[in-house]
């Protein structure tokens, strides 16, 4: 075999035999056996099509992808693809099984003899066994996906966290319990709620912690407690009624400062006739910020009478756990030296720690440090991690059957592309067809970086359509660009709507937003001269014949006005006599010597012009009669000729390789779509065989009469026999 691409000293290290194709004008490596897969670590870079690919955007799984990009970069290189195929090799015990792309696997197609395959074997057992599928000799992709299935009747899964259903002791099961409950849960592999080693260790400290912050206040019970057991709810009572007591105090001493604020301070007559006439009983958040009691100069606070009736049972409480029987009332003296009291308890309070455990309380939580509860507790971490392997092989099993499915589908379209060049398959980045003017367009591709197009579209030298999508199901949005490589443009300008399906055949509403134009055959190369002049001809038609009547029209309103205003400066007695041919005259006058300049212009343009094509036609009469078809055609070539080289020129170097540059790939050879390969990526619509076709259309215009028809005719014959006459003559 001739050598093609490899240096001398690849041929020395490989003896595998390639085989080679020319595929879009490229020579492509054909994949064809697992041999070759095997082989592939050795085979050149120089000779794959694309050395990056993206993981997103692409017609294949992208788990798979996400698993093959190692380095989670979502660029997918050689490296990856190559430790990919090893990987997968090692396992299996016939690379062929590969090019099959089955979402099904034999267990009897993964390799006993080598250690990984053995470990993955036995994995996949275990999954069939918890899925409830032991007798089944293969394997699916579907019984791997689902991680929480698979685990959901495991005590141990490998992930280091426990549940309630890793243990049997009922102690542990509730300390478990409790944990979450204080600590909150973290989810294992089988979707349960459960904790984990920091989890535990940062209970059982805070439970520390607050042990010892409550052994202080034993220690020192006779300092913070001056109500002994009670000073917890004093304390919390305090704390309720503390700020509406000094509010009362305060307002106190505002009336013995100013004796005249004393009615402003109450401030009761004119809150109290707001809500008269409302039920009081939905006001007690505005009651409850009334005074606390009637201010009065230097005045004591009794506890038991005269209070705002929303405060009126909490100062009773009050009374009775700080004053007693003593007295009824509290001077500012006696409330400061209360606040006073409890300020070494409210300083202990302030230094709480392990808060987040106080919900079990003292009692419990004394129970869990005096027992072994947390060492039991790792030691059920510890036994779950001790499966760790084993649990990591099941997630591999699920790799294993990714890459069985996919991996050669990967391969086809990343070292060559064969799916893109072979009829009725579709390459990975072919993300459906749109259609459009009875046209279907099979190179379609989602569009990733808009701005990276904008930069490398101009090199593919294809005719490309831009279109915004809109899926009609949930109203997805996306943007495709679609390559038109056959037929004609002259329908196609933006704004205008087609219909999408993607691989799936879900169907999105597409308009254009964006048109490439570039020539798409030679046929519509020919005529692009003539339409552009057609073109071109209408656009300067229609602005002089705009421009022409704008003018006409600003004369005549013009004139309107002026001959309005004439007739207003008339006087009353000669309004009846309107001179109706000074009127018609001031209406025409001023646009009269316009039209002359602009009837002389056209005669001028017209004589010009009528001399050029007497002139023409003259030379072109004058003629041998044999000569005159050919002038037609030099004339018609000498026009065409410059659009069809250039399109014929293009239409050779058309190439996929800029838009996938585009789309983040790293394409390594030519992807050519040439004139008979765009006819299979862009085809109109046909007939179906076995059709029945009725040509008598109502509409279509109907045929010329038939004495002008004979009239045609004969005169055709009479300049056929003209012109054999005169050939005769000059002969003879």
């Amino acid at each position: 075999m001739k050598n093609i691409g490899f240096e001398p000293k690849d041929m020395e290290t490989n003896k595998h035999i390639w085989r080679f194709e020319t595929i879009g004008g490229v020579r492509r490596v054909n994949l064809n056996s697992g041999a070759d897969l095997v082989a592939l670590e050795s085979l050149d870079q120089k000779l794959w099509t694309a050395l990056s690919c993206p993981v997103n955007g692409l017609e294949i799984d992208p788990h798979t992808l996400q698993l093959i990009d190692t380095n989670q970069d979502e660029q997918i290189r050689v490296p990856e693809i190559l430790a990919a195929v090893k990987w997968v090799l090692g396992i299996l015990k016939d690379p062929n099984d590969l090019l099959v792309g089955s979402n099904r696997m034999p267990l009897n197609s993964i390799n006993e003899k080598s250690e990984k395959g053995r470990e993955i074997l036995a994995s996949a057992r275990i999954i069939l066994k918890n899925l409830g599928k032991s007798e089944q000799e293969y394997i699916e992709l579907e019984d791997t996906i689902d991680s929480v299935q698979i685990f959901a009747g495991t005590a141990f899964n490998g992930d280091g966290i426990i549940t309630v259903d890793s243990t049997s002791k009922t102690d542990l099961q509730k300390a478990i319990q409790d944990i979450i409950a204080c600590m909150g849960s973290v989810q294992d592999r089988g979707g349960k709620e459960g904790i984990d080693e920091p989890k535990i260790s940062t209970f059982f400290e805070a439970c520390t912690s607050y042990q010892k912050w409550q052994q202080q206040k034993l220690d020192i019970s006779q300092k913070i407690l001056p109500f002994g057991e009670n000073t917890a709810i004093a304390y919390e009572l305090f704390l309720e009624v503390r700020k509406k007591i000094d509010d009362y105090f305060l307002r106190c001493k505002l009336a013995a400062f100013d004796p005249d604020t004393t009615h402003i301070l109450n401030q009761l007559h004119s809150q109290v006739e707001h809500i008269v006439g409302s039920n009081l009983s939905e006001k007690i958040e505005e009651i409850k910020g009334y005074p606390l009691a009637k201010i009065e100069a230097n005045k004591n606070l009794n506890l038991l009478s005269g209070i705002n009736p929303i405060w009126e049972s909490k100062l009773k409480k009050f009374h009775e756990l700080f004053i007693g029987s003593t007295s009824k009332e509290i001077s500012e003296n006696d409330w400061q030296a209360i606040q006073k009291n409890l300020e070494p308890y409210a300083e202990w309070c302030y230094r709480e720690v392990g808060s987040d455990v106080a919900m079990l309380g003292i009692d419990r939580i004394e129970e869990l440090l005096n027992s072994n509860t947390k060492t039991e507790l790792l030691t059920l971490v510890e036994e779950d991690k001790a499966l760790y392997k084993e649990a990591e092989s099941m997630m591999e099993v699920n790799k294993l059957l990714q890459y069985h499915r996919d991996l050669f589908t990967l391969l086809r379209n990343f070292v060559s592309f064969n799916d893109f060049y072979t009829p009725n398959k579709k390459a990975i980045f072919q993300s459906g067809t749109l259609y459009i003017d009875q046209r279907s367009c099979e190179l379609c591709l989602k569009v990733n970086d808009i701005s990276r197009h904008h930069n490398l579209v101009s090199y593919s030298n294809m005719f490309l359509i831009y279109c915004k999508c809109i899926a009609k199901a949930d109203g997805e949005e996306m943007i495709i660009v679609a390559a038109l490589t056959n037929g004609d443009i002259t329908n196609l300008i933006v704004g205008r709507n087609a219909l999408f399906y993607d691989r799936s055949g879900k169907d999105w509403d597409a308009t254009i937003i964006k048109i490439i134009d570039n020539p798409i055959s030679i046929r519509q190369a020919f005529f692009t001269p003539y339409r552009k002049i057609s073109n071109f001809i209408s656009t300067q038609v229609e602005k002089f014949a705009a421009a022409q009547d704008e003018k006409v029209q600003h004369n005549v309103k013009g004139g309107i006005n002026k001959t309005a205003e004439k007739m207003e400066e008339k006087t009353q007695s000669a309004s009846e006599e309107v001179d109706a041919e000074s009127l018609a005259s001031d209406a025409t006058k001023f646009d009269i010597g316009k039209f002359v300049g602009i009837f002389a212009a056209i005669s001028i343009a017209l004589g010009a012009l009528g001399g050029a094509l007497a002139s023409i036609i003259g030379g072109f009469l004058a003629l041998v009669w044999w000569k005159m078809p050919l002038a037609i055609l030099a004339i018609i070539l000498l026009i065409s000729t410059p659009s069809m080289l250039i399109a014929y020129l293009k239409l050779r170097k058309r190439n996929l390789a800029p838009l996938l540059d585009a789309n983040g790939w790293a394409i390594n050879a030519q992807a050519t779509v040439n004139i008979k390969f765009g006819n299979l990526l862009t085809q109109f619509a046909s007939i179906p065989l076995n059709s029945e076709l009725n040509l008598n259309d109502p509409f279509s215009k109907k045929g010329m009469a038939p004495w002008k028809v004979a009239v045609i005719i004969g005169f055709a014959i009479g300049v056929i026999l003209f012109l054999i006459a005169k050939l005769i003559f000059h002969f003879f």
